[in-house]
């Protein structure tokens, strides 16, 4: 795990609930939340969600360690990556998206960048900073404010499916359609 190490302050809220667990650095915090299974929280835009529910998403997990850095003045960014979501890097897609004729749709994912080049993701089982090569390559990258989980994140996405439905010559809201069927089938 290549992330910045340092001890968490008191005096920060968002420290606190780590402190609590006896977690007194963010790289014992970081190493919890990838310890923790995925699952979208009762408020997916809500990432002090993750440590009372136990779980979360690549959203809410990075979003969570990306305003605990932030809070403690370190380089660690959110980033949204819209990838090629097929059966081949997420198992168990692959079915729905044949019946729509489809080889791939785009979907996000959300990780960390340090000091603006090294991506870690806390959300696979592989290790951490190659976790990402999982998802070969990203059609577009860029910083998420972790406050932007919900309505401007989704508009990012939907944007950059209407594009690319576009140029395909296919129905943008039948892409978005299939690509929540693939979210709901995998429990996401």
């Amino acid at each position: 795990m290549t992330l910045p190490e340092f001890p968490l302050r008191e005096d920060e809220p968002l420290a606190r609930g780590f402190l609590a667990l006896g977690l007194g650095s963010f790289e014992a915090a970081a190493r919890h939340v990838w310890s923790l299974p995925h699952g979208r929280n009762s408020d997916p835009t809500d990432f002090r969600l993750v440590l009372p529910e136990g779980r979360g998403t690549s959203g809410t997990k990075h979003a969570l360690l990306a305003a605990l850095a932030r809070a403690h003045g370190q380089p660690v960014e959110l980033t949204l990556g819209i990838y090629e979501m097929h059966e081949r890097n997420t198992p168990g897609v692959g079915a729905l998206l044949e019946r729509e004729g489809l080889s791939g749709i785009p979907e996000a994912h959300c990780y960390l960048v340090v000091r603006h080049q090294r991506r870690v993701d806390l959300t696979r089982e592989e290790p951490a900073s190659e976790s990402t090569a999982a998802l070969a390559c990203f059609f577009e990258e860029g910083p998420l404010a972790p406050e932007d989980l919900g309505a401007p994140l989704e508009e990012r996405l939907r944007a950059f499916v209407r594009n690319w439905a576009k140029k395909r010559g296919l129905d943008a809201e039948r892409v978005w359609r299939t690509r929540e069927a693939c979210r709901a089938a995998l429990g996401r």
